[in-house]
Parts: structure tokens; C-alpha cells; sequence
């Protein structure tokens, strides 16, 4: 690999991640062969959304140098709101007061971890560990037991592609991604951006330049909370019920997504985009996984050794550096 090859990858970390998204594009292509079929794409992007959301929620709190292990509970809580809040014969009003109130108690979530890491002075990793059992024991107490039957109009709205026109139909979920997409383009352009890399790659020098540190830290665990809380609605509009448990798988694959997508685990270097693409191709493992009727201890297995291999390459790429040089 040549020098101006490694500046690429250095400049644009996620373009190995876009690599493997092909790969395994092609290689679940070669198990299920409608893939590409409206039906399969509509249903796997609706899977794959609950995911991609809560990954682009952990981008801003691992860009600005911190880590977010309580998304999963954040979910499970905001997913039994919403299926406790919502009965089966709800109308519009009643589905804007059971959404707002889960995004305030999201946001709330959110803001409690903030409190604790930059006001408290309480490392990252132990305070939303900490509160991540807070958030679980909540959505335990408001769902004891998987429940809740949503209307059959807000299910069939998400579950249906929209039509566009009469041969051509989109994936809900493709718009969401889609507008994902769109909300970091618009961020890129905003001195917001510049302050969240600048907090996580030298919080003392950001400081220094008039950046509020601590507000930057502590939006970020508000856009964290309001994504996974995002997340909990495209759930509970797919499966159209609630369970308090829902989120206890999402935490560490958030966490694999943002790695894998680019972003550095010790801040100041990310995209969303990558996170996007991360939660992309560890959904579509999950599927070769199961097509491949291989045992359920390959996944944990492999999400260990994408996280040591992220790890990795800022090294491999310095050795590669010297060489070429």
C-alpha cells in the first residue's frame, strides 16, 4: 500500500468499512437470493433501523471522548412508555402525548448522564453503567412482561414501503437513513461540529479557545438519549408491542457500529455516516449468520474482533506510514 493510499484511509477511515459493506452485501447476496427484492430489503431495513439509530446516538458521545453504555436501557424505557401509552384504539392526540412524553423521558435520561460526567466529574464508562440499571429497573416497573398492542394503522404505516408511484415503492426505513444522512451533512456546516472534535481531541485546548467543554459533553449525551429513544419508536412501530428487555442487546453493537464505522475510540475523529455503515454490516453478519446456520457464540465472537481490530489500525496504519516513507 502505497503513501497516498494510507492518507486516504487516514482522512477517510469509514472507506474500509464501505469495503467490508460490499463484501458482506455480496455474500449475503449468495444466501438469500431476493435480497434486492422490495419485501426482504423493506424487512431487513426495518430491523436494521432500531440499530442504526442508537449507533448514530453513540457517534456524538464517542467523537467528544466519552462512551454511552446506557442506550439499551434508554430504549427498553422509551420502548415501554410508548407500548403502555399508545393502546389499540389511540388516536393522533393520544400518540403525540405518549411520543412526547418518551422523548422527555429520553431526554432526561440523557441529561442525567450529563450531570454525572461533567458536572459530577465521574468517568463515562461508570456512569452510564451505573445509570444504564436505573433506566432498565423504569422500564421494568412501566413493563413488567412484554405487552402492549399498538393500532394497526401505525404498524402498517412503518412495516409498508411508501409508493412513490405505482411500479415503485421506497422502505420507510431507507428515508430514515436517508434523512440520518442529511442531518450530518447539515451538522458538518455548523461551528457545532468543530466544537465536538475539537472536545474530543484536546479537551483542555478546546478549553482554551473559548469552547464550552462541558455543555459540548453534555449535548452529547442528549443526542445520544433522543436517537435511542428514536430507535425505541421504529421498534415498537415494527414489532407493535413493548418489551422491557428490548434493548439489552444493543449497547456493545452500538458500540462495534461506531468503531467499525471510523469513529476513534478515544475521540476527536468520526463521521455518522460510518456509524451507519457499521450498523449495516452487523446486521447483515447477523443474517449470514443465521443463513449459514452457524452457532449463535459466532456473533459476540466477531464483534470482539472487529472492536481489536478497530483498535488496531491506527497502529498498523503508523507502521505503514514508516514504511512508505
Amino acid at each position: 500500500m502505497n503513501n497516498r493510499a494510507v492518507q486516504l484511509l487516514n482522512r477517510n477511515p469509514y472507506l474500509l468499512s464501505l469495503l467490508l459493506l460490499i463484501i458482506m452485501v455480496v455474500i449475503n447476496r449468495a444466501l438469500q437470493d431476493n435480497l434486492f427484492e422490495i419485501g426482504p430489503l423493506n424487512g431487513n431495513l426495518r430491523v436494521f433501523t432500531p440499530a442504526i439509530l442508537v449507533a448514530v446516538g453513540q457517534t456524538f458521545v464517542v467523537i467528544a471522548g466519552g462512551v454511552d453504555l446506557s442506550v439499551g436501557a434508554i430504549l427498553s424505557m422509551t420502548n415501554a412508555i410508548l407500548a403502555t401509552q399508545i393502546p389499540q384504539d389511540a388516536t393522533g392526540d393520544v400518540f403525540v402525548r405518549a411520543l412526547a412524553l418518551a422523548i422527555g423521558a429520553g431526554l432526561l435520561a440523557g441529561a442525567l448522564n450529563g450531570f454525572g460526567v461533567t458536572v459530577l466529574r465521574l468517568q463515562p464508562i461508570v456512569t452510564t453503567y451505573a445509570t444504564s440499571f436505573i433506566f432498565a429497573g423504569v422500564a421494568l416497573r412501566i413493563l413488567p412482561e412484554p405487552g402492549g398492542r399498538l393500532p394497526r394503522e401505525l404498524t402498517s404505516f412503518w412495516r409498508n414501503p411508501l409508493a412513490v408511484t405505482p411500479d415503485f415503492a421506497l422502505p420507510m426505513s431507507l428515508i430514515v437513513i436517508g434523512l440520518l444522512i442529511l442531518f450530518w451533512v447539515v451538522l458538518t456546516n455548523i461551528r457545532y461540529r468543530q466544537n465536538l472534535f475539537a472536545t474530543g481531541s484536546n479537551a483542555e485546548a478546546a478549553y482554551s479557545t473559548g469552547i464550552r467543554v462541558n455543555w459540548v459533553k453534555f449535548s452529547t449525551y442528549l443526542f445520544s438519549a433522543f436517537f435511542a429513544t428514536l430507535a425505541a419508536l421504529a421498534l415498537t412501530l415494527g414489532t407493535g408491542t413493548g418489551n422491557p428487555r428490548a434493548g439489552d442487546q444493543m449497547t456493545l453493537p452500538s458500540v462495534v457500529a461506531v468503531v467499525l464505522g471510523g469513529t476513534r475510540l478515544a475521540g476527536g475523529q468520526g463521521n455518522a455516516v460510518g456509524s451507519i455503515i457499521g450498523a449495516l454490516i452487523l446486521g447483515l453478519i447477523g443474517n449470514i449468520i443465521s443463513f449459514a446456520n452457524l452457532d449463535s457464540w459466532v456473533r459476540p465472537l466477531v464483534d470482539a474482533l472487529i472492536i481489536i481490530a478497530a483498535l488496531a489500525i491506527p497502529g498498523i496504519f503508523g507502521v505503514m506510514r514508516r514504511l512508505t516513507r
